[in-house]
């Protein structure tokens, strides 16, 4: 679609109330599906102010302001007005402005040329005296605009609400509905259907909208015209920048042989599309590569480049940057290509997992290009096409589907979840809805029952998509060229691989052998949510069946049964809920179950290596230093003596407190004096892989 160009050359994309799948509008800074599905809605003519008659001495801000307020003052009255004279001084610029009724003066007579052939118009104008004349005067260092002179005698009758709203001052085209017309004259639509389905969009009679139809004629018109002349400026344009953009990446390799880049060119040899990663994020890649979501949701508006960036989730919980890329389009050809480039980075290895938007075209590249790989489908991505797709069509009912369509995501069987969705459709009339069709035909990459044992390493939640927002919006700022984002992308995703993690203490909360374990091997991040698990485990009872399986209930039937196979021979362990398969991380029922044969430490293989501590990637050549070390367990040790000794009196706790402050701060600007960089690097070579 073609939009007024804005001042941000990169725009989030979101659905359009047309409700094509394919059809997006753009907009800056927040907004939100209901605010965009409402874009038809406004059909007001504008502030009710101007109802009370401008007077001699009445005082304005702005000439501007006067003008708008005498304008809104005719259009309750029956007529309109126009700008006619203005007077200039070297002292007050301009210090005189008259306004008049639309049919004041008379129109000049107009000569014809020999041979001429012309329609013969009669004119609006017939001397009307009404006027509104204005003088600016500076009070005080400040500037006003007081009415001199003001005349509401007409010598013409004036007209009814449905007949003024028909003179040119007021057949204005919102920006909004501006939009709405160039996306449908660009589907194809002749301007009467437009107008229709205006007038359908908005609930109102024909005729009724706020212009004519050869207003929204002459509107394409002229827009096709300035379309042309801005497409040929920024050809121009993009071609310069696409070179430098190339000449960024070539220089770039040369300064970082671990840079790599790959790029498309066309016949002419101009660049279609470009994908480039750095040796941090590929290294990155090859330990956290596992899960990876693929973001396509924004668009440069200077460039029409779609922008398409590869993210992950570290063994810290934290967003990192693997790979991004600018296309030309989002066809098959296209999608196809980055995934194929995103390969060649990382030299053939496949994500186990990859989070999209719910785009069928891109599902279908994926299909082809990464056929082992599960494609998981976000609600987070989701629900903001619901919105789009459904508020409008169904009206005050739609709160209710939106519950009932939440509530059958939430579902676990695969044949209740098609039982109650054919439902669903039945109950607010969807049978026939493309959307409906649409998002039931991918449900095995969306809804749990179909997607439960996805590997999504935690990736799909709120704090995750919070930090991939901070990031992009990071990168989204108002460059002006390809270069300026070139670099700034290098900036945001240099950044994230470099955030040094600050050292967090553990606490135990169970008195669980296990839960000690478990502190001093994994992350933080990975251990309070193992650690959740553990403190819920508490509260469920297991049941031995004849088997050997168990099944694990809550105290309260809060909920329902989870049925646990255990294999001692292997030391394995199944549940039904597949958290572990889920997330990497044990569910509280397995917890129950290996808390019931007497298990003092996890079995190593529910420690996987990506959510382990010696995983944490590798900075500047250094790896961070193992918190769980002999060191640490001292320290531990130590400071909890310590502090058990300083409460058995107030004057202990007084010492402790002033001798320890002044030690840490001694301690603290005697590290800050040190090096940070050893003269010897350790060599860390780890898989996320091993142990899945």
């Amino acid at each position: 679609m073609v939009l007024v160009p804005s001042k941000n050359m990169w725009m989030k994309r979101q659905q359009c109330p047309c409700g094509d799948w394919k059809c997006f509008v753009t907009y800056e800074g927040e907004a939100d599906a209901a605010s965009i599905s409402s874009c038809s809605v406004n059909n007001g003519f504008g502030s009710s102010e101007g109802t009370v008659a401008p007077y001699v001495g009445m005082v304005f801000k702005s000439d501007d302001e006067a003008f708008d307020y005498y304008g809104n003052f005719a259009r309750k009255n029956g007529f309109s007005i126009r700008k006619e004279r203005s007077r200039l001084s070297p002292q007050l610029g301009v210090y005189k402005r008259d306004f008049v009724c639309y049919r004041s003066g008379f129109a000049p007579a107009r000569k014809k040329q020999m041979g001429e052939h012309q329609r013969d118009r009669k004119s609006v104008r017939c001397g009307c005296d009404a006027k509104m004349y204005l003088s600016k005067e500076v009070v005080d260092g400040v500037s006003q605009w007081f009415v001199v002179q003001f005349s509401n005698v007409h010598n013409h009758e004036l007209l009814e609400d449905d007949q003024v709203r028909l003179l040119p001052a007021y057949r204005k085209i919102q920006e909004l509905d501006q939009e709405r017309i160039l996306l449908l004259s660009k589907a194809g639509f002749p301007v009467h259907r437009i107008v229709k389905v205006l007038e359908l969009e908005k609930g109102i009679q024909g005729g009724q909208l706020s212009f004519l139809e050869r207003d929204v004629r002459n509107f394409i018109q002229n827009r096709k015209k300035v379309v042309q002349e801005n497409d040929a400026l920024l050809t121009e344009k993009r071609e310069t920048d696409s070179k430098d953009l190339l000449e960024a990446c070539r220089t770039t390799k040369e300064a970082d042989p671990f840079f790599v880049y790959d790029v498309t060119v066309d016949e002419n040899n101009k660049v279609e599309n470009i994908a480039w990663s750095f040796g941090d994020s590929i290294n990155a890649y090859n330990m956290f590569g596992d899960v990876v979501y693929f973001d396509t949701t924004y668009c440069s508006m200077a460039y029409g480049l779609i922008f398409g960036v590869w993210l992950g989730i570290d063994n810290h919980g934290k967003n990192i940057f693997f790979a991004c890329a600018l296309l030309q389009d989002e066809t098959p050809r296209s999608y196809a290509w980055a995934l194929q480039a995103f390969l060649r980075f990382t030299k053939g290895r496949y994500p186990q997992t990859i989070i999209t938007d719910i785009d069928p075209v891109l599902r279908e590249a994926m299909r082809s290009d990464l056929p082992n790989t599960k494609h998981f489908i976000s609600l987070y991505n989701i629900l903001p096409r619901v919105s789009s797709w459904f508020s409008l069509p169904l009206g005050p009912r739609f709160t209710e589907f939106k519950y009932e369509f939440e509530t059958l995501y939430r579902l676990e069987n695969m044949d209740e979840f098609d039982y109650r969705w054919n439902q669903m459709v039945s109950q607010f009339g969807l049978n026939s809805d493309k959307h409906i069709a649409l998002l039931f035909s991918v449900r095995m990459c969306w809804a749990l029952s179909y997607t439960r044992g996805y590997f999504l390493a935690r990736i799909v939640s709120s704090t995750y998509w919070k930090s991939v927002d901070t990031f992009l919006k990071g990168i989204f700022k108002a460059e002006t060229c390809l270069r300026g984002f070139f670099e700034q992308v290098g900036i945001s995703s240099h950044s994230k691989i470099q955030t040094h993690e600050e050292a967090q203490y553990m606490y135990i909360k169970t008195c669980l052998p296990i839960e000690e374990h478990a502190r001093h091997i994994l992350t933080p991040f990975a251990f309070n949510a193992l650690q959740q698990e553990m403190v819920l485990s508490t509260q469920y009872a297991a049941s031995e069946m004849a088997n050997g399986s168990y099944l694990v209930r809550h105290f309260k039937k809060v909920d329902g049964e989870r049925l646990v196979i255990w294999i001692p021979e292997d030391e394995q362990i199944h549940c039904s809920c597949k958290e572990f398969e889920s997330s990497g991380t044990l569910c509280r029922h397995a917890l129950r179950v290996l808390l019931v044969k007497n298990y003092f430490q996890l079995p190593d293989k529910y420690l996987l290596n990506r959510w382990r501590q010696e995983s944490s990637l590798v900075y500047n050549g250094q790896s961070k230093q193992n918190i769980s070390d002999g060191w640490f367990q001292e320290f531990n040790s130590l400071t909890g003596t310590l502090f058990s000794e300083s409460l058995l009196s107030k004057e202990r706790f007084d010492f402790v407190r002033r001798e320890l402050t002044k030690e840490v701060t001694r301690l603290i600007n005697s590290v800050r004096d040190m090096p940070t960089v050893d003269e010897v690097v350790m060599d860390v070579s780890l898989s996320p892989s091993n142990g899945l």
